[in-house]
């Protein structure tokens, strides 16, 4: 939710220049707006949805059959979108169908944007949800990859039973795209073109003011629709094509602004890997690392599909700087090397 959201709340001294802060802690193009007229109280009603959702998953995962430490540790592993357990085989531990299906709804709430949870909520309606057109395509990139993997798995019978083909394939999916990074069975070893669709689908990640990593699900529906009306413009030229979201027109700065995050998200991407090729690290394991890394998803395929012990000590710097910059979002890390930044 960002530290310094949760400065801002509890310390009100900081009020002055709480937007601002708000803005740098706000992930996506969405940073401007606010759910209550004080930043303060902004703050506050993220909080609780926050600590509502957290308190709500660990309860259900004690009563899907954890301890109450396992399932207090796992909650907020999985609201935060973290991916740690507090056993080495992580969710895969504990072998039951009712623990990955508490993590599967709780780690779809937690893609999602916290604002359209305050909104929901404070409405007592879901229709919040549907008429969010960023929610409806999270929605939809997760059925999709989530069919995909369930097909794959059912035709090459990985697992014995259809159902525990539905529940991995379900679980794994949703778990890498809103990059959370639960595990329950070793995916780098599944068929085909599954290993690598899951990592890649990471890079979409979650909702804008979710806790997920990645582009986020409105930098990717704003580069469809720019893209979209760039092929208009080749054949009407001097129409003017309005981007529209929500059914309201989105500023050319935020258009602007899109470009420059993806412009700068692959350069940051090619030269991290060629980084990581430099320092010895196989094609796999390089581009799966990085784009876990990059994308705060964990793991990866390669060397890296368990953990990241065997990578060198070069590569794990390249590494904390992919994590902080995914993290970060880019722009708010790179600008502190930039001279403009120091001189102002």
């Amino acid at each position: 939710m960002g530290i310094v959201v949760l400065a801002v709340a509890v310390m009100p001294m900081l009020g002055v220049g709480g937007m601002q802060l708000y803005r740098a802690e706000t992930s996506g193009p969405v940073k401007h707006n606010k759910l209550t007229p004080r930043i303060t109280e902004t703050a506050k009603g993220l909080w609780y949805i926050y600590l509502g959702l957290t308190a709500v998953c660990a309860l259900a995962y004690f009563l899907a059959g954890m301890t109450v430490f396992d399932a207090v540790g796992h909650a907020f592993s999985t609201i935060a979108i973290g991916g740690f357990s507090t056993h080495d085989a992580n969710l895969g531990h504990f072998a039951s169908n009712a623990v990955n299906a508490v993590a599967i709804v709780f780690m779809l709430l937690s893609g999602l944007n916290f604002a359209l949870h305050f909104t929901a909520l404070r409405s007592r309606s879901l229709a919040a949800y549907l008429r969010n057109a960023e929610a409806r395509v999270y929605f939809a990139l997760l059925a999709a990859v989530l069919s995909v993997s369930v097909a794959v798995l059912m035709s090459h019978r990985v697992f014995d039973h259809n159902a525990d083909n539905l529940m991995q394939g379900a679980l794994h999916a949703v778990s890498l795209v809103t990059t959370t990074g639960f595990t329950t069975a070793d995916f780098s070893m599944w068929p085909a073109f599954l290993p690598v669709m899951l990592v890649l689908a990471s890079t979409a990640g979650g909702c804008a003011g979710s806790t997920a990593g990645g582009m986020k699900i409105v930098r990717i529906i704003l580069l469809y629709k720019q893209g979209a009306r760039e092929i208009s413009k080749l054949v009407h030229p001097n129409a003017l094509i309005p981007i529209k979201l929500g059914g309201k027109a989105v500023p050319d700065n935020v258009i602007n602004a899109v470009w420059g995050f993806l412009s700068l998200y692959i350069l940051s991407y090619a030269l991290l890997l060629m980084l990581m090729l430099a320092g010895g690290a196989d094609p796999v394991t390089a581009f799966s690392a990085v784009t876990a890394c990059l994308n705060n998803l964990g793991p990866g395929l390669g060397e890296v599909a368990h953990n990241y012990a065997s990578i060198s000590d070069t590569g794990k710097v390249v590494l904390t700087f992919a994590m902080l910059l995914g993290r970060l979002e880019l722009f708010t890390l790179l600008v502190l090397f930039t001279p403009v930044f120091w001189k102002g």
